[in-house]
């Protein structure tokens, strides 16, 4: 995919991207070390810290997503960005989808922050600082697998669940077994976004449930009207009755003569034979009509029901077509939003925490 068609197709990844490539470079031209960066180089350009995040400088729970300790970090988390993001965002959408990598990036270093100072209280640990998007790109990871456990499509494509379980299995393990990756930060970010698409999920189901009932209402409107259109043909075209009751009148008519001709090749003509010919001729006469009197009383009682149809499809009001609720389209939206008042409560708690030791010290 060359950059106008993923700028086209996700233009928040786009700039992600951007903004993570533009970042390192001006680190570099600063005299920052492309492979090495010192600490000191880390925390002037954004890391998370615990004692400045958790103190005076919340806004590195943010920053710290765009910064990379080197040059390798920059290429797999922008090489995963770039795989996930792809298909991520037209998926969720651009906002939804920003709003995701943020809030899971948030997520990772708020529960890295809680476990390094829950280690030092425990005098297990001490502070260190983090950096990467592996947080918020973990949090896409995550969202993924949940789209595909739903079946969620993006332009008629399915997700393969197995696959997207075998990528996000490898990046914990690998964290797990190299030190000094932020596998705290992994799981946060992992958890926030697992959340996140869950809401996303479950009101993308009920959008879906609604627009199937709608389908199925618009096919029986159709339905009716091709009835209600074939019943009043058959019962206003007059020919078939008329062409169908003449043909039964005039049938016995054809056949009575040659049932009555009697042959005599006698010289002389015989009165009874006459009378009696004339008596049989009668009685098919009137055979014929009692027989075409009925036959036109079923063809009409036969198009009698086909009437009653028709008036019957007629009085039958075609159900409303329904709206989703607004509730499930904006319940992706509250999640995010209850999420981020959770995250201000627990940075608020550390912090709280924090400076009471800073005050038992002093």
């Amino acid at each position: 995919m060359t950059i106008q068609q993923l700028l086209k197709t996700a233009p928040v990844t786009t700039l992600l991207l951007a903004s993570f490539i533009g970042l390192f470079i001006m680190q570099i031209l600063t005299g920052v070390d492309a492979n090495n960066p010192s600490t000191e180089a880390l925390l002037k350009w954004g890391a998370n810290a615990l004692p400045f995040t958790m103190g005076d400088d919340p806004w590195r729970l943010v920053s710290s997503a765009f910064l990379h300790i080197g040059l390798m970090h920059l290429l797999f988390n922008g090489f995963a960005m770039y795989f996930f993001g792809q298909i991520a965002e037209p998926m969720f959408g651009s906002a939804k989808f920003l709003a995701l990598f943020l809030l899971a990036a948030i997520g990772g270093n708020l529960l890295n922050s809680y476990v390094t100072w829950q280690s030092i209280l425990d005098g297990t640990g001490q502070p260190g600082l983090s950096a990467g998007a592996s947080g918020g790109i973990m949090g896409i990871g995550a969202a993924l697998l949940i789209a595909a456990l739903f079946k969620i499509s993006v332009n008629g494509m399915v997700l393969n669940l197995k696959s997207l379980i075998f990528i996000m299995g490898i990046n914990l393990v690998y964290g797990f077994a190299v030190p000094g990756i932020d596998n705290a930060g992994h799981i946060g970010g992992a958890i926030t976004g697992l959340v996140i698409a869950l809401a996303f999920a479950i009101g993308y189901r009920q959008r879906l449930a609604v627009a199937i009932q709608n389908a199925a209402i618009q096919q029986q409107r159709t339905l009716n009207a091709y009835q209600t259109n074939y019943s009043y043909s058959a019962h206003d075209n007059p020919s078939y009755n008329s062409q169908y009751s003449g043909q039964y009148h005039n049938q016995p008519d054809n056949q009575s003569p040659y049932d009555a001709t009697s042959i005599d090749q006698s010289p002389h003509i015989d009165t009874n034979s006459t009378e009696q010919d004339t008596a049989v001729a009668k009685n098919e006469t009137n055979v014929s009509d009692i027989n075409a009197n009925n036959s036109a009383e079923s063809i009409t009682a036969n198009n009698s029901p086909l009437s009653n149809e028709a008036v019957h499809h007629n009085s039958i009001e075609p159900e409303a077509l329904r709206k989703p609720s607004v509730i499930w389209q904006l319940l992706p939206w509250l999640a995010m939003l209850f999420i981020s008042i959770g995250f201000v409560w627990w940075w608020q708690d550390i912090h709280q925490q924090l400076l009471q030791v800073l005050k038992a010290i002093e």
